[in-house]
């Protein structure tokens, strides 16, 4: 049986979603982190990570990989591991909060409990086309590290 995250507040609501347990906010997301109600995955590519930065403590599971951004072959089986079989919740981080829809969506065909994390690490670009000043983990001033 899959663990249930607790109530939210009404700031940090779960917002339905089709196809996967439903959109949270990244400050959510950190929190039932910390509670240890959800293990935090990050599908952006390896290449992402590790350019851009990452979240300690979340659990590497490319959606797609570069180059060529082909699906990860492995991803059922990490996704399975991440969730401990079944046993743990999921919330699905990318970079702005849309491959991780399918990868929570994906999860969810799989059996498991997953949450996307809406505005991703980066968070949605603005009207100059630059990212971090909306939303997302980083613009939340949430924890993460680069390099």
């Amino acid at each position: 049986m899959n663990p249930t995250p607790p109530s939210a507040p009404a700031d940090h609501a779960v917002q339905p979603a089709e196809g996967y347990a439903g959109d949270i906010a990244a400050r959510t997301a950190h929190q039932w982190m910390q509670d240890g109600t959800v293990v935090l995955v990050d599908v952006r590519t390896d290449a992402e990570r590790e350019w851009v930065g990452f979240v300690p403590g979340a659990v590497a599971v490319a959606w797609k990989q570069w180059p060529g951004m082909a699906l990860n072959p492995r991803f059922d089986d990490d996704m399975r591991a991440a969730a401990e079989g079944g046993r743990r919740t999921l919330a699905l981080l990318c970079r702005s909060g849309v491959r991780s829809v399918a990868a929570a969506r994906r999860a969810t065909e799989l059996g498991l409990v997953a949450y996307n994390v809406l505005g991703g690490f980066e968070g949605d670009a603005d009207a100059q086309g630059q990212r971090g000043h909306r939303n997302g983990w980083r613009h939340d001033g949430l924890p993460w590290r680069q390099g």
